[in-house]
């Protein structure tokens, strides 16, 4: 199954890591550094020209991959529960 995150940007769900807030994820200091040196390692992918809401953790080759992206985390676990049922 695959998840649209915005742009031409799909990723397999079955690499989904985690999908979190960006505004809640921003308040925690650990979560902060974590998304500092992801940044500096070039692993966060930006898909989205508007305001992010929401991360999307995948592994994909081996390695971490950070999607930020404008969907609402709500929004993407509707798209997964959709999928799931087949609908």
């Amino acid at each position: 199954m695959y998840l649209h995150l915005g742009r031409d940007t799909v990723v397999n769900t079955k690499n989904i890591i985690s999908v979190l807030d960006l505004e809640t994820t921003s308040v925690s200091k650990f979560s902060r550094e974590f998304l500092k040196v992801v940044e500096e390692e070039g692993f966060v992918r930006n898909v989205s020209d508007e305001i992010p809401k929401s991360i999307v953790i995948c592994e994909e080759k081996g390695q971490s991959v950070v999607y930020i992206t404008n969907i609402s985390t709500k929004a993407l676990a509707g798209r997964i529960k959709k999928r799931e049922a087949g609908l």
